[in-house]
């Protein structure tokens, strides 16, 4: 009897730890990519997919794609068809919060509930290889010279290489409102872009143009973060005698409707997942700063980054008072 008393116990106990595993880990995880494939919303979105099957904190992750209006047009369907469901996710980002103002958009981020802060990526101004402008001093008296001819190419309209776009061009000396920019949906066709010779110069994450840099495509000319990027020979924007900074980051927020429960049991599903080697791995390689920021911390950090976003795209003429 005690060694069947034993056993039972046994028994009942691991019944028991499996019932307290994540609650999401036998769920089948939608997340949106509110923007065309190979673009940093889509490799956030597919590097996440990745690391939650690899880690099996889901039992599986399908990515969809929507494109449109800076990811407004993902975001408004989300947040009508995935109220309630906390097994749907959607990436976004700095570039979002742009998009929403320069867009007019009808729908915000006050309509999802936000799970947490991801990666920062510093951006990176690149010219084709055959362009005559060999460093970034050249790019600035160009478009000092003649602001409509300086082509620019990049993501959204109001996102984050436009901003860049548009602080460079009032550093450079020239009317920021006036800057020449092309938005494209999606990274590839910006890339194409620039190898056609069809622009002046692009911006991206670096991790976006690093293969074409480093096989001599494209001239990486500056990055817009704080400090050069770690074993990679390009100055920054500061160090090159033009006052710009900018880091793009990236994040991921569930529907609106959500019990505080369910909230929290997202939210500890991306923090176990950032914390796995697989995740490390991903940042590793994709070039991508942790960034993570989560609760409390993340809402105000979410509601600043309207404010003081909104003060720039006024400051440069993107978004009207």
């Amino acid at each position: 009897m005690k060694l069947f008393g034993r056993v039972f116990a046994g028994l009942a106990f691991a019944g028991l730890a499996l019932m307290a595993g994540p609650a999401l880990a036998q769920q089948d995880i939608k997340i949106m990519a509110p923007a065309a494939p190979g673009g940093g919303w889509d490799s956030t979105a597919r590097s996440i997919q990745q690391t939650l099957m690899q880690t099996g904190l889901a039992k599986s992750v399908q990515v969809t794609n929507v494109t449109g209006a800076g990811g407004t047009v993902g975001l408004a369907q989300f947040i009508t068809g995935a109220k309630g469901d906390p097994n749907q996710l959607i990436v976004n980002g700095f570039v979002m919060v742009g998009a929403i103002l320069t867009n007019k958009s009808p729908v915000t981020l006050d309509q999802v509930t936000p799970i947490a802060r991801l990666t920062g990526e510093a951006l990176v101004i690149v010219v084709p290889a055959s362009s005559p402008h060999k460093t970034i001093q050249d790019l600035s008296a160009a478009v000092k010279a003649d602001v409509a001819k300086a082509v620019w190419a990049g993501g959204s309209a109001g996102g984050t290489d436009h901003i860049l776009a548009a602080l460079f061009t009032k550093a450079a000396g020239a009317e920021a409102a006036k800057v020449n920019y092309v938005a494209f949906s999606g990274g590839g066709e910006a890339l194409a872009a620039m190898l056609g010779g069809r622009v002046t110069a692009g911006i991206s994450g670096y991790g976006e143009f690093e293969s074409q840099i480093k096989t001599g495509k494209l001239r990486a000319l500056a990055v817009s973060s704080p400090k050069r990027i770690e074993g990679v020979d390009v100055p920054t924007l500061k160090e090159s005698g033009i006052d710009v900074e900018m880091v793009n980051w990236r994040a991921v927020m569930a529907p609106p409707g959500l019990t505080a429960e369910q909230r929290k049991s997202v939210t500890d599903m991306i923090e176990k997942m950032t914390k796995s080697k697989e995740w490390a791995e991903v940042l590793k390689a994709r070039g991508w700063d942790d960034y993570f920021m989560a609760g409390d911390t993340f809402d105000a950090y979410l509601k600043s980054e309207q404010s003081r976003v909104g003060d720039i795209l006024r400051s440069v003429g993107l978004v009207k008072s």
